[in-house]
């Protein structure tokens, strides 16, 4: 082995052990989130609903019907989740966040789920943050799936057969061979045929992790631009609040974008619940898929549309963006995209344990090799003594 790939196996090994604990748990919670939607589908009959010719109940009365089932909480905000689907209305209060499964035909509350006691969430939460604080968290996972994308790329020159005669060898795992030679295989060919898609999920997950990176991925894909007008954030006119109007800001909101998204599937209303705060709004071109998005912003006093951007109209940075959760998680290509990363995260949590075993093996040779050596000097001084 040359100077360069031991010092590049040095830096791969210890890495590895720096990150590997990490990066297991991040995969494996990879793994199981996946298909948290297809899963509490199944669970839960509240979250879906039989299809109606009727039109769907306004936000503000959803809000209300809320409110008055949790009168000590707080409105957070309003998922429309298609004609098959419940939509979700967010209340606080001092039990947690609670998603409210909204009949969204008739109003009908259907099912409280409570977020800090779902078992997905906290998953997620433990993905994305080790169940640390935020702040920290976030730090520690992007940090050790960095160090994760080096022991991919180090991984590959390491690996990588020199003789064309060994390619195919190399590209396929012995299952006759003994067990150290399987666990062998399974780290290196395992790991080669995974890193494309991995450091795609990796980089994804970084970009969720630390904003330099979601922000120099936006200006790379603009060549460098920032457009002001897709990052300008607007602020109500405070001076409004006292008007009373006949119809709330939020069904005004909600039929603006009924009418200029005619094809979304999907509607999510959040923010205005500060003072000068704007109302938001995203439509989504299908249900549970984040990629297509008209986005929208409005005063939440008087309903007025203080900004309208349309998927069609964003610059590349900004659809890239919005791609990068359907991205991560697979569903940009749909069930088979989920099942490729739920393969791909499985094969991620293997390498830091098939990694530790080769290691372990490795530590366990050199003894013998030294025993070996200790009895051949011995028998070369016996020889020369005349024993």
């Amino acid at each position: 082995m040359t100077a360069f790939k031991k010092a590049l196996l040095f830096i791969h090994r210890w890495l590895g052990f720096i990150s590997g604990l990490v990066v297991f748990i991040v995969s494996i919670t990879g793994c199981i989130f996946c298909f948290q939607d297809e899963i509490q589908d199944a669970i839960h009959d509240y979250r879906t609903v039989a299809v109606s010719d009727a039109p769907f109940v306004k936000p503000s009365a959803l809000k209300s019907a809320a409110l008055k089932y949790l009168p000590k909480g707080t409105y957070a905000g309003i998922i429309y989740n298609g004609p098959e689907r419940a939509a979700l209305v967010g209340v606080i209060d001092k039990a947690g966040y609670h998603n409210l499964y909204t009949n969204p035909y008739t109003g009908k509350i259907l099912g409280d789920d409570i977020l800090q006691k779902n078992f997905f969430v906290i998953v997620e939460h433990i993905h994305l943050y080790l169940l640390l604080p935020a702040n920290i968290g976030s730090v520690v996972v992007g940090t050790a799936v960095i160090i994760f994308v080096v022991l991919m790329i180090t991984g590959i020159i390491l690996w990588w057969p020199k003789r064309k005669t060994d390619r195919k060898r190399s590209f396929t795992i012995k299952w006759n061979g003994r067990w150290r030679r399987i666990n062998y295989d399974l780290h290196n060919v395992l790991g080669f045929y995974a890193t494309g898609i991995a450091i795609i999920l990796a980089v994804t997950g970084l970009c969720i992790s630390f904003e330099w990176v979601r922000e120099g991925i936006y200006k790379a894909a603009n060549l460098g631009k920032t457009i002001a007008y897709e990052r300008k954030v607007f602020k109500s006119d405070s001076t409004l609040k006292a008007i009373k109007q006949k119809v709330p800001a939020i069904d005004i909101a909600y039929q603006t974008m009924v009418e200029k998204s005619p094809q979304a599937k999907m509607l999510i209303f959040y923010g205005g619940n500060t003072a000068g705060e704007a109302l938001n709004g995203i439509a989504y071109k299908k249900v549970l898929h984040y990629d297509s998005r008209d986005t929208y912003q409005f005063d939440q006093y008087t309903g007025k549309t203080l900004q309208y951007l349309p998927n069609s109209k964003k610059s590349r940075g900004l659809k890239l963006e919005d791609m990068n959760y359907d991205i991560h998680v697979g569903q940009i290509a749909g069930l088979p995209g989920k099942i490729l990363a739920f393969v791909v995260s499985l094969i991620c949590a293997s390498l830091p344990v098939t990694g530790f075993i080769i290691w372990l093996g490795k530590r366990k040779k050199k003894p013998k090799a030294k025993k070996v050596r200790e009895i051949a000097h011995k028998k070369s001084h016996r020889h020369l003594v005349g024993e």
